[in-house]
């Protein structure tokens, strides 16, 4: 059994919506819920919420458990058998990468799942330079962004350009390129340098609402950080039978009741 649930006070706290619909189950297990210092954070939702948990509480072990509401599940993913396999420390534990941003005044932004640059104005594209470990890559792209990607992260909205994912690596993904270059994958070690030619630009990293504004000649270091996260759970968060009856709208009867 993992270390960690061998604690005699493991400090849990959750995250997410509809937190009245899960912490009553949690309550089931020997856990003390708290709302600072925890040893493993829950987050109940999607994919945003687990982002969000991973941005108030950076490397703490995670386990993302989906919404029944809004996200039905397939009947080996109840909500009482992830626990009861998570506590008893029976879920595969994973170790994700987290890409961080650098601009030149030392500002940052660390993804869970990517960092984007796009433009600032709808009406205006963006024209950047790439350079890997030092050597250029692309002299100018001229486009409405750039993604930069972590495998985990590739299924979100590099995959909505690309129509594929990466399993290792980092994905980058030119977002409506004027040459029509659509994505490369370059090795998880390297070190990407990107230099705006055209802005005015701004960068994000997941869903943190905190942004950074970039003009011309603005010049952004990405790279993969040495610290990964470690998450429980994520073949069950990523479970292709419960994915299959989101797409497909199927309401969850255990659910269809609630507000």
């Amino acid at each position: 059994m993992d270390n960690l649930f061998q604690k005699k006070d493991l400090r849990v706290t959750v995250l997410g919506r509809n937190l009245d619909d899960i912490l009553p189950l949690i309550r089931l297990h020997p856990v003390t819920l708290v709302e600072e210092e925890p040893d493993l954070v829950i987050s109940h939702g999607g994919d945003g919420s687990l982002l969000g948990a991973e941005l108030r509480f950076p490397g703490i072990p995670k386990c993302p458990i989906r919404d029944r509401r809004q996200n039905p599940k397939c009947s080996k993913h109840s909500e009482m058998t992830t626990l009861s396999k998570l506590f008893n420390g029976e879920l595969k534990k994973s170790y994700l990468e987290k890409l961080e941003a650098v601009t030149e005044d030392g500002d940052r932004l660390c993804a869970l799942n990517d960092i984007v640059l796009t433009r600032q104005f709808a009406s205006s594209a963006v024209r950047y330079r790439i350079w890997i470990d030092g050597e250029l890559f692309r002299g100018q792209v001229v486009a409405d962004g750039l993604v930069v990607t972590t495998p985990f992260g590739s299924t979100g909205y590099y995959q909505s350009i690309t129509r594929g994912n990466i399993r290792t690596g980092i994905g980058l993904a030119f977002n409506n390129a004027m040459d029509l270059l659509g994505h490369t994958v370059i090795h998880g070690e390297a070190k990407l340098t990107i230099q705006l030619l055209r802005g005015p630009a701004v960068m994000v990293a997941d869903n943190n609402p905190r942004h950074i504004e970039l003009d011309t000649g603005a010049i952004i270091q990405v790279y993969v950080l040495p610290e990964r996260t470690p998450v429980y759970g994520v073949d069950v968060f990523r479970c292709l039978e419960c994915y299959h009856l989101r797409k497909d709208g199927v309401v969850d009867p255990c659910a269809g009741a609630r507000p």
